[in-house]
């Protein structure tokens, strides 16, 4: 086997690359949560707006989430909701506050554009057709159902809860949870 001086000195086999040099900083500085906003790159500027995964109109694309939405859109979202808040909030509290709200005055639709804004903010989506309060205000349930779907698209199960996903998530990266310790078996 033959060998050659590289570019800093080092032997480089004519069989094998060069290996590239290995940064070795810890697991946790290097995970990247799938909510997390992403950085704006150095050079160039802001990043474009991306488009949504399915369109405002594709309600049916998911029948059950198209109906459960349709009938009871105070699970769906508190679902969302407490996907978006990180297990901040839960399904419960915030679909009751979102079921209140449409009880009461109608406009629920005012609370739950805050959460399409927000997220259009994590994943850096952009504000097609209109404002987050327009879509909203006239297509509240198709709204819903294209947030849900989203979610979904991004690899996160909302009817699972923030809690759910977390444990997915952890049997999935394969990080071993501890065995349950039940007591000896005795005659």
């Amino acid at each position: 086997m033959q060998a050659s001086k590289g570019e800093q000195g080092a032997e480089v086999s004519a069989t094998h690359p060069p290996l590239p040099p290995q940064n070795f900083a810890s697991a946790a500085q290097q995970y990247v949560h799938p909510l997390a906003p992403q950085p704006y790159p150095q050079q160039g500027g802001p990043l474009r707006p991306t488009e949504w995964s399915s369109g405002l109109c594709a309600c049916c694309a998911d029948p059950s989430v198209c109906c459960l939405t349709c009938w009871c859109p105070c699970i769906t979202f508190g679902q969302i909701a407490e996907i978006v808040d990180e297990g901040s909030s839960s399904c419960c509290v915030s679909g009751g506050i979102y079921g209140a709200l449409l009880y009461l005055t109608g406009l629920a639709c005012c609370y739950s554009c805050l959460y399409r804004t927000k997220i259009r903010a994590k994943f850096n989506l952009s504000d097609i057709p209109c404002a987050d309060c327009l879509v909203h205000c006239c297509c509240e349930s198709c709204a819903l159902c294209q947030e849900y779907r989203e979610l979904k698209h991004r690899g996160f199960h909302p009817a699972l809860g923030w809690e759910g996903n977390l444990r997915k998530e952890q049997e999935g990266t394969g990080i071993a949870m501890a065995a349950p310790a039940y007591p000896a078996m005795a005659r």
